[in-house]
């Protein structure tokens, strides 16, 4: 089981966010558990400070270190420098980019404690000294980190084993890279990229688009391919249209993964010519 410890100065915002979809049954499958900390609960003074005005001048107000530190050694964490499977990730606009990658590492991991940031910031020798980690969903400001826990939360939880039902979903999703290469063709070498299980996989891209019944509506028509029943042509048609897709509005994916040959190619046609594949 998983552990998530969320250290926040609103804990009744998690009420709904971790209440519903998946991450509600696996904590119900006992998948997860999840802990609230009021940071409040960890102030000394009768107004149950949590923020200071920053040394050196500034606008608005940072948390303070002392009700954090409190918190996360009333959780028995150890000391950063100590810690093997356990996290303590500091949420804020200077951290990390998340990505898929980070995810899979924290789902490895025995517990994860999130300190989710408010106002200006906090105070740094919470970064310097007791979180090990800093992630940032995005290159935009949000209110503060409790959206921010939600999210990274959800994106680990959904790849713990169970968690999905269908353990194929998590390795189909985008941004989700193959492993290594197990049978090799005369187009590629042993340990070049694996192409995606049956007629599905994003292999580090953006998805591919998804269509269901009716197989027509007001005209628009699903395309043949996928309703002919041919797999390796599915599976070719929806990687080409995941390149077409991430070359549109993410091609700095592109630099992430490895193509074969054949993707190459197709990559060089689209930019070449702006040709649609």
């Amino acid at each position: 089981m998983l552990r998530f410890d969320l250290i926040t100065i609103f804990p009744e915002f998690f009420k709904g966010p971790l209440d519903f979809g998946i991450v509600r049954r696996a904590k119900e499958a006992r998948l997860i558990e999840v802990g609230i900390h009021d940071l409040r609960v960890f102030t000394r003074d009768k107004h149950r400070t949590v923020d200071d005005r920053p040394f050196g001048g500034g606008e608005g107000m940072v948390l303070k270190p002392e009700p954090i530190f409190e918190c996360v050694e009333s959780l028995g964490i150890p000391a950063r420098g100590e810690r093997q499977r356990t996290s303590v990730v500091m949420l804020t606009p200077q951290g990390k980019l998340f990505r898929q990658e980070i995810a899979q590492e924290l789902a490895t991991l025995d517990r994860v404690v999130f300190v989710c940031g408010r106002y200006e910031g906090v105070d740094e020798r919470v970064s310097e000294e007791l979180a090990d980690r800093e992630i940032s969903v995005g290159d935009y400001i949000l209110s503060g980190g409790e959206l921010a826990a939600a999210i990274v939360l959800d994106a680990v939880t959904r790849l713990l084993p169970g968690a999905l039902g269908n353990e194929a979903s998590a390795r189909q999703e985008s941004f989700t890279r193959y492993t290594e290469k197990t049978v090799s063709t005369p187009a590629e070498p042993p340990g070049g990229p694996v192409p995606p299980d049956s007629t599905c996989g994003s292999g580090g891209l953006l998805d591919y688009p998804h269509y269901t019944r009716p197989a027509e509506f007001r005209g628009m028509q699903v395309p043949e391919v996928l309703v002919g029943g041919n797999h390796d042509d599915i599976r070719r048609w929806r990687r080409r249209k995941a390149l077409e897709k991430t070359l549109r509005n993410r091609p700095d994916l592109l630099t992430q993964v490895e193509l074969t040959a054949e993707e190459r190619d197709w990559v060089a046609q689209i930019v070449a010519g702006g040709q649609k594949v």
